[in-house]
């Protein structure tokens, strides 16, 4: 399942990942072990933030995927499943059988 992880660096441990050298080759190395599809940067709330799109196929690889970004860096981490575009279209007929079974029951009680 594809899924996004949103790893947040707190300001301190970053700075002294950034003054020591470590930072870049740190988090190389953790993407080298994740391979993910995708790995953007930016700023969120002040931190060092990535936000990485990665395949897991069992909830067992979570600590593997987790674990490093804590120990390397005392991240906070958010992990979710995604979609892309042809996920989101193939949930079509899902979202159609959710809003037949409980779209008129929403509207019944907003109506009250």
């Amino acid at each position: 399942m594809r899924m996004m992880l949103k790893v947040s660096i707190p300001v301190e441990s970053g700075n002294a990942a950034i003054q020591d050298g470590s930072l870049p080759n740190t988090i190389q190395k953790i993407l080298d072990d994740l391979k993910p599809e995708a790995a953007y940067f930016a700023e969120e709330n002040g931190e060092r933030t990535g936000y990485i799109f990665f395949d897991m196929q069992e909830s067992s690889q979570l600590p593997a995927i987790a674990e490093p970004w804590f120990l390397a860096f005392n991240a906070k981490l958010t992990v979710r499943p995604a979609m892309t575009p042809h996920d989101l279209a193939d949930a079509g007929p899902a979202i159609e059988r959710a809003v037949k079974a409980h779209g008129k029951a929403h509207s019944r009680a907003a109506a009250v």
